[in-house]
Order: structure tokens, then sequence, then C-alpha cells
């Protein structure tokens, strides 16, 4: 049995094409064309990963991605929008969204994209249930989380493999070309916008003060660092 992916949009003529061109590339497909049917069909069926249009009947996509990350920080979602607006790349990452593409898209692109992400899942189940300690937290293999003062984080599987692979470096500089090609493992085509996002939301879930950060450090210019 193939990989399954939940392609959520609204327009058949879209679901058609990429459930095609997906199940030529081996995965198994399952579909819904509005926000609650999404959610149904995520529950039922607990996809490995979810491809999830903006605009949609009944509740739109940023909304379906917020329910399912209160109770699923694991399940990569990519959104599909037809919208450049920086805004809206930048609330869907906002709200725990691994990766977004804009339409109209190349199918290969969606497609590495996919496997990217999917790929990138399976390498972090297989690791070996470890903790690794660095400064004053503990990032727990097991959890895919990082425990602050005893209470867990709770970050999203993005936010985990950032920090995890900028603390296995500490005091290095990652510029965000690196950190995308790095952790994201593709590129984003000069939007590096994604990266900033990310390092905003874990310093939230990290830090005592995101302003005056005490891990997650900033070199203005070139990029950002892990301070132990």
């Amino acid at each position: 049995m193939g990989k399954l992916v939940l392609i959520v949009d609204d327009e058949k003529n879209i679901v058609d094409i990429l459930s095609f061109n997906l199940v030529n590339e081996g995965f198994d497909i399952i579909v819904a064309y509005d926000g609650q049917t999404a959610i149904d069909q995520y529950m039922r069926n607990r996809p490995d990963l979810i491809l999830l249009d903006v605009m949609l009947p009944v509740f739109d996509g940023f909304e379906v991605c917020r329910r399912i990350r209160e109770q699923d920080n694991i399940t990569p979602i990519i959104m599909l929008t037809a919208k450049e607006e920086e805004t809206d790349k930048v609330l869907g990452l906002d709200i725990g969204a691994d990766d977004y593409i804009t339409k109209p898209f190349s199918i290969k692109e969606l497609q590495a994209r996919i496997k990217a992400n999917i790929r990138r899942t399976d390498a972090n189940s297989a690791k070996d249930d470890q903790e690794d300690t660095a400064g004053g937290l503990i990032i727990d293999i097991e959890r895919f989380d990082v425990f602050i003062n005893g209470k867990a984080a709770e970050l999203t599987q993005r936010e985990f493999e950032l920090i995890s692979y900028m603390a296995a470096s500490p005091d290095k500089v990652f510029t965000r070309e690196e950190l995308l090609h790095e952790v994201w493992q593709y590129d984003y085509f000069g939007d590096l916008r994604a990266v900033d996002v990310a390092i905003r939301r874990l310093r939230e879930k990290i830090e005592e003060d995101p302003s005056t950060p005490r891990y997650i450090m900033t070199k203005r210019g070139v990029g950002y660092y892990y301070e132990p």
C-alpha cells in the first residue's frame, strides 16, 4: 500500500488532475471538497499528508489546518492557494502548515514537495528513542518535542526539526538558504519567508521573552544560530 494523501479542494478538475498524477506516482488518494468533509476524512483515515486548499465551502483551509493542529503536530500539511498575497502565505505557516504552493503550480514541483515532506516524516519516525539535552532545554526525540522547565513546548514537526538541526551545531550560523535546504529539503525558489515565520513561532514557544531570545539567535544580515 502506498502513502495516503488527502486532497482537499472544491474544484473537481483540480482534484482529478492531482489524483491522477499522484496515483501514477504510487500514492493512495482520498478527497474532500469542503472543510467539514476534510476533517471527517482526516479523522477516519489519518492520511500521511494533506494537500489543503485555502478557499473552501463550510469553513476555509485555515480553519481546517487549525483544527487538525489542535490534535496533530506531525502530519505534513501543504496549503494550496490561488492568492499571491504575502499575508495569506504567512498565515498558513503561522497556524501550523508545513508548506504552501501557489496556483497555478507545476505538478512536478508539487510531487517533489510531497515526497520531501513524507520522506522527512518517515526519517524522523525511524529514529531511535532518545533524549538530548542542550542548555536549559530537553529535546525529546520520542515525542518530537522540546521541554522547557518540564513543560512541553508542543512544537510542530517542522519546528522540532528546525531546533534539533540548529542545536546539533551550537553557535554555527545558518543562512536561510541553508535551513531551507537542510530542514525543508528543497529550494523555495527565492522565497525565504518560511524560515522567518518558523523561527518566530519557535521563539514564541520556547523563549521566555521572544523579543529577547535566549536560544535562537539572529546574526544580522546572515541568518540564525542556536546558543546553548
